[in-house]
């Protein structure tokens, strides 16, 4: 089977189920997005030494993660009552409470927050910082979509909560790196 299939040179793709739609089309700009934070998960993640504790419960994580993304990424390339709807998952409670679970465990190992933070830090830090933000756009793309067709509750709630994992995550690695969080300071502050 060939890479290509010429398929897309008229600048439209294929949902699950059959339809055609144009590449620009919402529902194919969230699933995209969604496939950007997947790599940027794969980016974080190759800053990961196996053999240090708190990165192998990070790879843990992601392995995880970038799978149910991929989950996210099919339901929102098969709308509902599409032809073939019923292979794809759909994410559940469990799956928001298995990231709940996560971020509680990981921000047990965090500071107390009294300020804004700045992105950046350690290099997983600030690749965690990408990833959230990437999150947070696909989010944004998921609930627009939803303004014109249905999208899984489910999944909007899961990548809501991989975002705050996602910030959770960043300032454990700069814990774990040494590295102090970088406080906000306002404008009228630093006169």
């Amino acid at each position: 089977m060939k890479l290509y299939t010429r398929t897309g040179d008229d600048g439209t793709t294929g949902l699950f189920g059959g339809q055609r739609v144009s590449k620009d089309h919402p529902r194919v700009a969230a699933y995209g997005t969604v496939d950007e934070l997947n790599a940027c998960i794969g980016l974080a993640a190759a800053t990961c030494d196996v053999d240090d504790e708190l990165h192998s419960q990070f790879l843990a994580i992601f392995s995880e993660l970038q799978s149910r993304l991929f989950d996210i990424g099919a339901d929102l390339a098969t709308p509902e009552g599409a032809k073939h709807e019923a292979k794809v998952l759909r994410i559940s409670e469990e799956h928001v409470a298995e990231v709940e679970k996560w971020i509680d465990t990981i921000d047990s190992g965090n500071m107390k927050m009294k300020s804004f933070i700045l992105p950046g830090g350690s290099e997983l830090a600030a690749r965690l910082h990408l990833a959230r933000t990437v999150c947070r756009r696909a989010e944004r793309l998921m609930i627009a979509v939803g303004h014109s067709e249905p999208v899984s509750d489910g999944a909007v709630i899961y990548v809501n909560r991989v975002s705050d994992l996602l910030f959770a995550m960043a300032r454990r690695a700069n814990v774990h790196e040494k590295v102090p969080d970088v406080p906000w300071v306002p404008a009228k502050k630093r006169k």
